[in-house]
């Protein structure tokens, strides 16, 4: 089996971990490719949230990464076949500029190539409260075929800290991708007690 490509993007939006546990969760097998762009708002937030590390450990676990001014890189193509990608935290300001064309930077460029060639796109928009303007921009973004999963936490499974919420959110996100046999898979609900 050939290596499928997963487009990681990390913005600015407080929830760096669960960026960084998507691309641990995708290192587990060899059979995907990870492409990383991290905006510079979001190598403040690793750093802010999980240390100066990481950032550095966040390209380490990528098989290529890409600067976020390289709007010719080849992940802002087309042409250049993916199976979807993550953008795990996605701020407003990203999730807005997806929604409204603004193509100013290889994220937001990389995740409306992935829309207009119709593949998946999983954005874990992180704000809160919303107000109106953040509801028609998810709304335009879920229009044109992208997927919005605010990073909930499914308290059901109870999980024990926070470290096995990232890793619950980070492979729901990895789950919407439909990745097939290579993809990790998170716990599943069995059923409960009526």
């Amino acid at each position: 089996m050939s290596q499928l490509r997963v487009i990681v993007g990390i913005s600015g939006a407080s929830g760096a971990a669960i960026g960084l546990r998507v691309l641990e969760r995708l290192a587990e097998t060899d059979l995907i490719e990870t492409h990383l762009v991290i905006s510079p708002a979001a190598e403040r937030t690793l750093a802010a949230e999980i240390g100066p590390e990481a950032p550095t450990r966040a390209r380490d676990l990528a098989f290529c990464c890409h600067d976020h001014r390289d709007i010719g890189a080849s992940i802002a193509s087309g042409s250049f076949r993916t199976a979807g990608m993550i953008v795990a935290p996605c701020s407003m300001r990203t999730l807005c500029a997806i929604a409204y064309g603004q193509l100013g930077d290889l994220l937001v460029r990389a995740a409306d190539v992935q829309l207009k060639e119709r593949r998946r796109l999983v954005l874990l928009a992180r704000e809160s409260p919303l107000h109106l303007g953040h509801l028609r921009a998810m709304a335009q973004v879920t229009e044109y075929g992208g997927i919005v999963a605010p990073p909930v936490p499914a308290f059901y499974l109870k999980p024990g800290d926070i470290a096995a919420v990232v890793d619950q959110i980070a492979l729901r996100a990895i789950g919407l991708l439909d990745l097939g046999v290579a993809q990790p898979t998170p716990v599943e609900w069995a059923g409960g007690v009526a």
